[in-house]
């Protein structure tokens, strides 16, 4: 099924304002003093829409772009995007994409170093590579006890350009830095015996959204860092306990429906599947055309609200694929009201803690029967 477009009038829609993903783009280099800012856009851009955002950031003054594969800096390429872009993943089954579209691939092992020098080589080509040193994560990247060794050797092949190196830091939105400190530690660690052995990669860094928003204990553990890899603020949400308050952030995406129904229930009556919600009182039962088929997890149910005339309503009732009940009393909601289910005035942080999840994933979800909405 592919994305409706913005000609299709379905109620339910996801509105993306690019003016703020530009002040959430501007907040970020200020944040990183001078560094290069690399835009996070993988997954679509987080389920905003990755071509548009990456026009408007590109256009804005970001100087290079990270998705997680070839195929996603593909759709990029194809648009006409020429910034360089980093690919987190590595090339995976795909090494002639990365040479052939002049992508940044991350290099986690020797694998992906002799496919891609052979790559290269086949096509008279010389490939920009990064290297990502697992410093904790324990997910992806060479281990550290082994990241010199790889190092040297990715620099020792003149088919590919050794461009940069960095980690990932796993716990980076949490109140104590401590654990991101301690990886901090082994990095440098790793970048210091490199030095010794003449290498040196033109960008380092470690600062995704949670490790920019902390500010300078950060920076300062790492003084060499002079790139940051900014996401989820870059969508206007915070990731984190670790985030400054002198922090500011605008909501990019506004997922929004109308009242589809209205209907007045008497005390007792059960409204939804399984009758997990049932009438305490006689009130008036608004029907949403938005579902999990949307993006609105059935962890929701009976957990989250909705903002209709600026005042918030809890949804009631199990939450399914197409429709959900919104109690809203006596309130002077009509059928054809907006009512939004996150956005300004009802931050997606919201919504993830009544559901039980985090932003990222209520974002990415958005399913591909809402059209995105791009406004200037």
């Amino acid at each position: 099924m592919s994305r409706p477009t913005v000609e299709v009038d379905r109620p339910t829609r996801a509105i993306v304002d690019l003016s703020a993903l530009r002040a959430n783009f501007a907040e970020a280099e200020r944040l990183a003093g001078g560094r290069r800012v690399i835009a996070v856009v993988k997954a679509d851009a987080y389920g905003h829409g990755a071509v548009p955002v990456a026009r408007a950031l590109v256009a804005a003054g970001c100087e290079q772009l990270a998705v997680v594969s070839a195929e996603e800096a593909c759709e990029l390429r194809d648009a006409g995007i020429t910034a360089p872009i980093l690919v987190f993943g590595g090339v995976m089954e795909e090494p002639g994409l990365a040479v052939a579209h002049g992508l940044t691939p991350v290099i986690h092992h020797r694998g992906h170093l002799e496919a891609l020098a052979r790559e290269a080589r086949e096509r008279e080509a010389r490939c920009s590579v990064h290297v990502e040193v697992d410093s904790g994560m324990s997910r992806m990247g060479v281990p550290a006890g082994e990241a010199v060794e790889l190092l040297a050797a990715v620099a020792a092949e003149p088919a590919l350009e050794l461009e940069g190196v960095y980690t990932h830091f796993a716990r980076a939105g949490e109140a104590d830095l401590t654990p991101c400190l301690e990886q901090l530690a082994i990095f440098r660690e790793v970048l210091a015996a490199g030095r010794a052995r003449g290498i040196a990669p033109r960008l380092v860094h470690c600062a995704n959204s949670g490790a920019l928003m902390a500010g300078k204990p950060l920076f300062e553990a790492l003084p060499e860092t002079n790139a940051v890899r900014p996401g989820l603020m870059l969508y206007g949400v915070s990731p984190g306990e670790s985030a400054s308050r002198d922090v500011s952030l605008e909501p990019v995406m506004t997922l929004q429906t109308r009242v589809a129904h209205l209907r007045e229930v008497e005390a007792g009556v059960a409204v939804g599947y399984s009758a997990l919600w049932r009438a305490k009182q006689r009130t008036r039962v608004a029907t949403l055309p938005v579902g999990y088929a949307d993006g609105l997890l059935v962890s929701a149910s009976n957990n989250a609200e909705v903002l209709i005339g600026g005042r918030r309503h809890p949804l009631i009732g199990r939450v399914s694929m197409d429709f959900v009940g919104c109690d809203v009393g006596d309130a002077a909601v009509a059928i054809g009201d907006e009512a939004i289910l996150f956005g300004p005035g009802l931050p997606v942080e919201d919504l993830a803690r009544a559901a039980g999840t985090i932003p990222y994933e209520l974002l990415v979800r958005v399913g591909l029967r809402v059209p995105r909405i791009v406004r200037e």
